[in-house]
């Protein structure tokens, strides 16, 4: 697995401060990993419930974020398994409350490829906050050295509304 740096967390809700946006006080973190980013959500005081398919030290594990079935009554927060990232997307599309935000820190690649049009099409992202400075993501959670990294992260930002036509 491939833990997000901590300093990129940071970085993105100083930047959302900055534009005057905030997240829900309530946040699920469906692949929290070893916990960096949790860890970085509850230090701000916000409630995060952390959950993973693996158990990696942190939160609950074997709980396959994929197969939940629950309306989720906050914002969803997470780093996904680049494999699954569209699944992630579109479960936690379906899973979140109206006006939940659902965030997702994700290679900016993922805006490519036809396979993901569909999404884009019907569930385009209100922001996507691109990282002028490479973000490194960690192999196994093993921080202590500090790679350089030749991949552009962005954190996309969803926001559930309901329409009435």
């Amino acid at each position: 697995f491939y833990a997000t740096d901590p300093e990129s967390l940071r970085m993105f809700l100083d930047a959302l401060k900055r534009d005057g946006l905030y997240l829900h006080k309530l946040i699920l973190e469906p692949a929290c990993g070893m916990g960096h980013l949790s860890k970085v959500l509850e230090k701000e005081g916000y409630v995060v419930k952390s959950s993973d398919l693996v158990n990696r030290g942190y939160g609950v594990s074997g709980v396959d974020f994929l197969q939940v079935n629950t309306e989720w009554h906050g914002d969803i927060l997470t780093n996904p398994p680049y494999k699954y990232a569209q699944e992630f997307v579109e479960k936690a599309l379906e899973i979140v409350d109206v006006g939940g935000l659902v965030i997702m820190f994700l290679k900016i690649q993922f805006l490519e490829g036809k396979s993901r049009r569909k999404l884009f099409d019907q569930n385009p992202p209100k922001y996507v906050y691109v990282n002028s400075a490479r973000q490194t993501c960690y192999i196994n959670g093993d921080m202590s050295n500090k790679m350089s990294s030749a991949s552009c992260y962005c954190w996309f930002i969803w926001s559930f509304r309901c329409i009435f036509i």
